[in-house]
C-alpha cells in the first residue's frame, strides 16, 4: 500500500517541526507530511537538553546562526500563537558565562573579537568583575571569563510544542510512524518506507532524525559521520540559595550549571561509547560534577540531588556541526542532522535556511553553505572551539 505527499521531514522534534513551520511560512504550496515515531517525545532529544541559548561561538557560521535564532526565541511566543494563545518558552536571557583560567583567557579574547564582529555584546571579564554576576563564586584560580548578557536558557520542550502546534494550524500533517528506509530511483528521492511497510511517496525527503538519523541514512546507502552519545543532565537543590540568578555557566572542567527554578541543573561531556542509552546514574553526580560544583560555589558543597534524566547527542565525528543541506549524490534528499548539542538553539535559522534553499532554490537569511556535505570531501570543515 502506498501513499502520495509533497514533501517528508523525518523527525518531528525541534530540528524537523521548525524546518515544517518555515516551509509553510515561506509559502510551500504541497503537502508537508512530518514522520515522527514517539508520539509522546518520551525519548525525543529536544526535551532532553539543557535549553542552552547562546552566542558565544568560535566560528562565523555558528556566531551567526546563533544571533538570527536569539532574535527568533525573543519572539517565540507571539509569531507561533495559536487561536490567540501565546506559545510561553520561558526564556529566561540570564546571560552566558565561561569561566577562564590563565590558559584559556587568550583564546576567549580572540573569541570576543569575532563574536562582536557579528554585533554579539560579548565581553570579557576580570576575576573580580566576575563575582558581579556570581557574588558566591570561588575565583581563586580563575584569571577572567568571557560573558554576554544577551544568551540564556529556555524551556526547550515548550519551544518544540510551539512548532508542532503552529506546524498543525497552518497544515503541516504529523504522521507517529518509524521510517525503515529511504526509497529511490535513478539517482533521486522518491519517498520512505515505514517499519510496517507502507510507501509514502514524496520528490523531496528531509533527514531531521537527530540520534537515529545516521541509520536511517546508512541503511538507505548514504552514510554520515554521525554517531549518538549519552549526556546526562542531573538536577540539584542546595541547603543555601544564592543571591542572584545564575546565567549558564561553563567551568573550565567543562561542567555547566545553571538554575532550574529554585533548583538547579548541571552537566558534563563525559566520554561513552557511542550508542542509544537512557540510564542516569547518581554515582555520575557525585564522583563527576558535585566534587567541580562544591569547589566553585560553597553554596553547593550541600546539594541535594532531586531527579535526573539522559538525552542523545548527535555528534558529528568529523567537526562536531551540523550536516544541513541537499545531498551531493541523491537529488532531493536534504540533510539537518548531526548537530552536536546545539540543535536547539539553532533551530530557527536551520528552518528558515532550509524552507529558502528547498522553495527558492538559494539561501537568502543566512547562507548555511558552509555546513553542506561536501565539506568533509573537500577538507572545507567547520572546526568549533566551543563545544559544550
Amino acid at each position: 500500500m502506498e501513499q502520495y505527499t509533497d514533501l517528508i521531514i523525518i523527525g518531528g522534534g525541534v530540528i524537523g517541526s521548525s524546518i515544517a513551520y518555515h516551509l509553510l511560512k515561506e509559502g510551500f504550496s504541497g503537502e508537508i507530511t512530518i514522520f515522527e515515531k514517539d508520539r509522546l517525545y518520551e525519548f525525543a532529544s529536544t526535551p532532553r537538553s539543557a535549553g542552552g541559548i547562546r552566542q558565544l561561538f568560535t566560528t562565523d557560521i555558528n556566531i551567526q546562526i546563533s544571533r538570527y535564532s536569539l532574535k527568533k526565541y525573543k519572539t517565540f511566543p507571539e509569531d507561533m500563537q495559536v487561536d490567540g494563545e501565546r506559545a510561553e518558552i520561558d526564556f529566561k536571557q540570564r546571560g552566558y558565562l565561561f569561566l577562564a583560567k590563565n590558559e584559556t583567557l587568550d583564546d576567549l579574547k580572540k573569541q570576543a573579537a569575532l563574536q562582536q564582529k557579528y554585533g554579539v555584546p560579548s565581553e570579557i571579564l576580570t576575576a573580580s568583575e566576575l563575582t558581579q554576576i556570581i557574588p558566591e563564586l570561588n575565583t581563586s584560580d580563575l584569571t577572567g571569563g568571557l560573558y554576554c548578557g544577551e544568551d540564556g536558557y529556555l524551556d526547550p520542550y515548550s519551544v518544540m510544542q510551539g512548532y508542532v502546534k503552529k506546524v498543525k494550524e497552518l497544515g503541516g500533517r504529523y504522521v507517529y510512524d518509524e521510517i525503515y528506509s529511504i526509497k529511490e530511483d535513478s539517482g533521486r528521492v522518491t519517498g520512505v518506507v515505514t517499519k510496517d511497510g507502507m510507501l509514502y511517496k514524496a520528490p523531496i525527503v528531509i533527514n531531521s532524525a537527530g540520534p537515529w538519523a545516521p541509520k536511517i541514512s546508512e541503511d538507505s546507502g548514504y552514510p554520515l559521520p554521525i554517531v549518538p552519545l549519552k549526556r546526562q543532565v542531573i538536577q540539584f537543590n542546595a541547603a543555601e540559595p544564592l543571591e542572584k540568578p545564575l546565567p549558564l555557566t561553563v567551568d573550565p572542567t567543562g561542567v555547566y550549571f545553571r538554575h532550574e527554578g529554585a533548583s538547579f541543573i548541571a552537566g558534563f561531556s563525559e566520554k561513552v561509547k557511542p550508542g542509544i542509552d537512557f540510564t542516569w546514574k547518581r554515582s555520575f553526580f557525585m564522583e563527576t560534577l558535585w566534587p567541580v560544583l562544591a569547589e566553585r560555589i560553597p553554596n553547593f558543597e550541600r546539594a541535594k540531588i532531586i531527579s535526573g534524566w539522559a538525552g542523545m547527542y548527535s555528534h558529528n565525528t568529523k567537526d562536531q556541526n551540523a550536516i544541513i543541506g541537499e545531498h551531493p549524490e541523491l537529488k532531493g534528499y536534504y540533510l539537518a542532522c548531526g548537530f552536536s548539542g546545539h540543535g536547539m538553539q539553532q533551530a530557527p535559522a536551520v528552518g528558515q535556511g532550509l524552507a529558502e534553499l528547498i522553495i527558492k532554490g538559494r539561501y537568502e537569511s543566512i547562507d548555511l553553505s558552509p555546513l553542506k556535505f561536501e565539506r568533509f570531501s573537500t577538507n572545507e570543515l567547520v572546526i568549533e572551539g566551543a563545544v559544550v
